[in-house]
């Protein structure tokens, strides 16, 4: 029976979505997963907006960056078990192959960083990425996961995308 897996969130940039993927996972899963994120495009700077997001809801920023996905898909890279896009860009692209052949869904969030406006409008747009991001994070980490068949999992975690 698998105690730990690991976990990779792709986006384009890797400077929003992601990385709030990223930590929240690490942060509500208690050890049980390892959360990454990357991006086929990565801007090379998290944006500030998503740090303050994930500082506010008392979640660690330590380490966190923007980093291209062929880090992950390197033979020497840890293996992942499950793949999530949260940006239709990312959805849309040819992925490196996985090693290891993970799980994948398309968990799609409206990109905060998109935004325009005041001030206001930009923090309401990170704070809606981070609580679409953390309620299925939650579902997801409510799944019994030893307990599921690959495929009705693969059906669950597809569902997860659509809420």
């Amino acid at each position: 029976m698998k105690t730990h897996y690991n976990v990779l969130f792709l986006c384009t940039g890797n400077s929003a979505r992601s990385i709030m993927a990223e930590a929240i996972l690490n942060h509500k899963s208690k050890g049980g997963f390892t959360a990454y994120s990357a991006g086929s495009h990565p801007s090379r700077q998290v944006r500030p907006e998503a740090l303050r997001q994930l500082e506010s809801a008392g979640f660690s920023t330590a380490g966190l960056r923007s980093k291209p996905w062929e880090e992950f898909a390197a033979a020497d890279a840890a293996k992942m078990d499950f793949v999530f896009t949260v940006c239709d860009n990312a959805a849309k692209e040819v992925c490196p192959v996985w090693p290891g052949q993970p799980m994948s869904a398309h968990w799609g969030v409206a990109d905060p960083a998109a935004v325009t406006g005041a001030p206001e409008e930009i923090a309401r747009a990170f704070r809606e990425a981070f609580m679409a991001l953390d309620r299925r994070i939650g579902l997801f980490l409510s799944l019994p996961l030893n307990a599921l068949e690959q495929l009705a999992l693969q059906r669950e975690i597809d569902e997860i995308g659509r809420r």
